[in-house]
Parts: C-alpha cells; sequence; structure tokens
C-alpha cells in the first residue's frame, strides 16, 4: 500500500502497521507483536469509521464486554471494546483485544444475553488467536481499509473496491466456519462463565436468518464475513443443552440497564452515511 493511499499523519503509523505486519506474516507472533497490531489497526479504525461517543451507551457495552473477557482471557490483555455509529448489522475483532459493534447490530439485540453472546464471540475470535492466524495466511497488508469494508458496506461501491484492491487481500475479512464454529463454542461458555443465559447465542442467529429473508441489504454486512447457517444454531443449542437446567436456571437474560442503554442508543441522531476510504 502506497503511504499515499492514507492522507495526513496516518501515512506514518499505517507504514509502521504495514512493516510489522509483513515482517511478522510468516512466523509466530508474539503477544506484544499481536497487541502492537491492534493498536494500530485500532488507530485507523477510529480515524476511518464513525464511532458513537455517547457516554451512557459506551460505558455499558464496555462494562459488559470486559465483564465477559474477565473470565474467559487467560492471558491478561488490555481489552478495549467500540460501537461503530452504523446502522449495518456487524461485529468484529482485531489482534490483541479490540471489539467492535455496530449500532445496528444492538438495535436487533432484544435482550442482554443476545448482546452478551455476540461480544463473547468476538472475544473468543481474540482469545483463540483467529485474528493473528488469519493475518498470517494472508499476503497483503490491507488493514484498515478492509475492516472499514468490513464493519459496513461501503466497499459496495467501485471508490471503495478500488481502495481495497489497492491494499491488497483482504485481512480480517471472513472467518472460516471452522473459526466460527470455535468462536461459538467460546462464546457459549465465556456467557455462562459470567451468569449470563447462552441461549442469547442461537437466539441472535435466528433474528439474523429471519431478517435476511424479510430485509436482507440489512444484514449483508454481517453475512460477508461470517457464514450463518440454522446449522449454527443447532450446534449452539446443542452445546447448551449440555448443562443442567439447575445451572441454565440462575443465569441473567435482561436487565434494566440493557433496555435502558437501547433506549438512549435509538434517541440518539440516525447514523451518518458511510463514507468511501480515502484511496
Amino acid at each position: 500500500m502506497s503511504n499515499r493511499s492514507i492522507p495526513g499523519a496516518r501515512a506514518a503509523r499505517v507504514a509502521a502497521a504495514v512493516a510489522l505486519a509483513v515482517a511478522v506474516a510468516s512466523c509466530a507472533i508474539s503477544q506484544q507483536q499481536e497487541v502492537q497490531l491492534g493498536t494500530d489497526y485500532a488507530t485507523q479504525i477510529d480515524t476511518q469509521l464513525p464511532m458513537i461517543r455517547d457516554a451512557q451507551v459506551v460505558n455499558y457495552v464496555t462494562a459488559l464486554g470486559k465483564s465477559l473477557a474477565a473470565v474467559t482471557d487467560t492471558r491478561g490483555l488490555t481489552w478495549h471494546f467500540a460501537v461503530v455509529d452504523s446502522k449495518e448489522v456487524n461485529a468484529f475483532a482485531v489482534p490483541g483485544g479490540w471489539v467492535y459493534v455496530n449500532r445496528g447490530l444492538i438495535a436487533r439485540a432484544q435482550t442482554m444475553d443476545q448482546l452478551a453472546g455476540v461480544l463473547g464471540h468476538e472475544i473468543g475470535h481474540v482469545t483463540l488467536r483467529h485474528t493473528v492466524q488469519q493475518m498470517q495466511q494472508s499476503q497483503g497488508v490491507g488493514g484498515g481499509l478492509t475492516v472499514l469494508c468490513t464493519l459496513t458496506k461501503v466497499c459496495d461501491s467501485g471508490a471503495g473496491q478500488t481502495a481495497i484492491n489497492l491494499g491488497g487481500t483482504a485481512l480480517f475479512a471472513k472467518f472460516s466456519r471452522t473459526d466460527e464454529a470455535e468462536a461459538d463454542q467460546e462464546g457459549v461458555k465465556t456467557t455462562v462463565k459470567d451468569g449470563i443465559d447462552p441461549h442469547g447465542i442461537p437466539q441472535m442467529f435466528r433474528i439474523l436468518l429471519d431478517e435476511r429473508q424479510s430485509n436482507p441489504t440489512a444484514v449483508d454486512a454481517f453475512f460477508a464475513t461470517h457464514p450463518l447457517e440454522e446449522s449454527r444454531i443447532t450446534a449452539t443449542n446443542n452445546q447448551i443443552a449440555g448443562y443442567t437446567a439447575a445451572q441454565l436456571k440462575s443465569l441473567r437474560v435482561d436487565e434494566a440497564a440493557f433496555q435502558t442503554m437501547k433506549r438512549r442508543l435509538n434517541s440518539l441522531p440516525p447514523s451518518p452515511a458511510p463514507k468511501v476510504p480515502a484511496k
């Protein structure tokens, strides 16, 4: 990627990220390198994507995410959670402990356990190092631009596609079905460990699959990056069936703070139209 493709002071940061990614693409990546990559990508994402800055919304999502991460992270990562101000339905993670969830996905979640399931799934991608493995398997270094296209549908446009082509192959564009299944399993285990009902995971899958039938354009971004079929609902329900009724009975499904956060989110100005990434 040419430094001219990303204007201003970001060029130096992108160059450093590219150099680091190239240097580690063919060898094992240390935790320090993973965190540095995540920091570099997060810096790009924060400048290229509109973010929800409302304290009530951000604080709730962050608190829920950190509570989930605390029961499953064995590496002592510093976790960061952010809400992308996009009506598109999606969620994503980058290496080192950064998790993003789109406003449009939160809007579809009806109860707290459904949002928790999404966050637990994305946390699983990080703890299982899927994001790092995907980077190692890629030969291109289009990180920040690709994440921009992953989280929103901006790259449906010709200009957006050109930006991605300039960046090389798509990093973090799509996890394999095996990775998704493993992250689902982690999501179930993580929610249970945190005292949250894991049924929110297959329920959220059902909500999204149903919307794909009735309003497919609203969930295109999610399905482009998260292979989702009926089998994932069956698999997560089967995993949950392994817990006893007594274990599941005490788990939280919803809370007033979640519904308050959703009302606050719905009261904010509409999400801005996606902007095409700089070429």
